[in-house]
């Protein structure tokens, strides 16, 4: 059993001990913490609007954290079973103060967490999210008494109203996605995407939408993170059904992975390198990615004479770089994209719709637009720590190692390299380091990752 605590919210396994799983004891101490710290800093209505993907736990998980937060004064919307980022347009769109997404996002069915949001629908900052966990820590929680307890309504509409806003982005062009008679397969893990991404689908003009995997019920038929390794009967799916390619997403639906019609991968990395070529295609602007991304999206953002910067990893400090630079798209090479002009918050919905405009204006096959961009491998690395580790004495050695490479430790250690780069982190959640190395070739990068892991066990 598991129960981890960090800026971002609280998630954890469901059954098991207070304190080392999610169980309810640690459910209500935690909302009630962030109820109290939204009171105290008076910024947005006294109001939240929560919001869960299909998990089993999901309802009891909702129920809990509802009952907590009236409890501590805050009026309550329940958006019932909705993604991430459909919460993240409702705080804004009601003007809440905050938001709660009830999700572990790519975790297995076992586990569920809450994903705090702040009155920008946004995820908290590493000072307020720190502010919440001494809250939870110390107890100090401003019960109200019984005749200021907060109201509790619903709203169920906000899935339909996430769908609109994204057909009605000036960039996505409904009649040329209409033309190109789509045939499209889905795959949403049994959560809510089995409800919003065909909807999404048929308003978007796709003429034919297989759903595989669409009953949101919570009971993942794989493991739910969209990765290549767990994509396999997609892959088949859409070579037997002759579709044009599939879309893949996680439970919370904030993550786009995509199939290629001939059943390859078009690579998570890549989704967001094609959203945002078609975007700076039509509206030059800055782009962000974080620093453990392909390169490929900085050499594209570059081929249309504009500027790439990276952010550290997490969403919060992609959207806190996005901002400074006013850049116009971005977000992570994990496929989630970020398309301001929407919302600031990795959506899968915004992706779809924008890549299938790209594709139809094209008028491409999904594997031969994937051609026309470079190509990048990425190796991932992890050794267990069993002491502490020096990151200074760590970044002296690889900077007299790697002389060529500029280092940024703005997030661990990253040493980018005449081809390619390499970023040791230290885990925030195990006692490990990771290693990522990328390169123009899969060798390369493999051999980049594993000297710089000799390197690290050898401290």
């Amino acid at each position: 059993m598991a129960l981890i605590k960090s800026i971002s919210g609280i998630r954890g396994t469901i059954g098991g001990l207070p304190g080392e799983s999610l169980t309810p004891v640690d459910i209500v101490k935690f909302a009630s913490a962030y109820a109290t710290w939204l009171r105290r800093r008076g910024r947005g209505a006294h109001t939240v609007v929560t919001g869960r993907d299909a998990r089993v736990s999901g309802e009891m998980v909702a129920m809990l954290v509802n009952a907590a937060l009236r409890s501590v004064g805050m009026d309550v919307i329940d958006a019932g079973m909705v993604t991430t980022p459909t919460v993240e347009m409702a705080v804004k769109g009601m003007k809440a103060g905050g938001g709660i997404i009830f999700t572990a996002s790519h975790n297995p069915a076992q586990w569920n967490a809450l994903k705090l949001l702040n009155e920008e629908g946004e995820f908290l900052s590493d000072t307020d999210g720190r502010e919440v966990l001494a809250l939870a820590e110390a107890g100090d929680f401003d019960y109200v008494s019984y005749d200021k307890l907060g109201k509790q309504s619903v709203d169920p509409g906000w899935t339909e109203r996430h769908i609109q806003a994204v057909v009605d982005m000036p960039l996505v062009n409904r009649e040329s996605i209409r033309k190109a008679r789509f045939k499209v397969v889905v795959d949403a893990v049994n959560s809510v995407g089995g409800i919003v991404i065909p909807q999404l689908l048929k308003a978007l003009g796709v003429a034919e939408v297989t759903e595989l995997y669409c009953n949101p019920d919570g009971l993942f038929p794989h493991n739910p993170e969209p990765l290549p390794e767990h994509l396999g009967e997609i892959s088949r799916v859409v070579k037997e059904q002759k579709a044009d390619l599939g879309f893949v997403v996680d439970p919370d639906v904030d993550r786009l992975a995509i199939v290629c019609e001939d059943g390859s991968m078009f690579g998570e990395e890549y989704t967001l390198v094609s959203v945002a070529d078609y975007v700076l295609s039509h509206i030059k602007g800055s782009t962000v990615s974080n620093m453990s991304s392909t390169k490929a999206l900085m050499d594209v953002t570059e081929n249309h004479g504009c500027s790439y910067t990276s952010a550290p990893v997490g969403e919060v400090n992609v959207v806190a770089e996005m901002k400074l630079t006013g850049a116009v798209i971005g977000g992570e090479g994990n496929g989630g994209v970020i398309y301001p002009a929407l919302h600031y918050g990795r959506d899968a919905l915004a992706g779809i719709a924008l890549f299938l405009t790209h594709l139809s204006e094209k008028k491409l096959t999904c594997s031969e637009l994937r051609r026309q961009y470079p190509d990048y491998f990425i190796a991932k690395k992890k050794t267990e720590l069993t002491g502490p580790v020096n990151m200074d004495s760590l970044c002296d050695i690889l900077v007299a190692r790697y002389p060529e490479a500029k280092c940024d430790t703005r997030d661990g250690i990253r040493l980018d390299l005449p081809s390619g780069w390499v970023q040791i982190r230290k885990s925030n959640t195990e006692p490990i380091m990771r290693i990522y190395a990328e390169d123009r070739k899969q060798e390369l990068a493999e051999k980049l990752a594993e000297d710089v892991m000799a390197i690290v066990k050898n401290l």
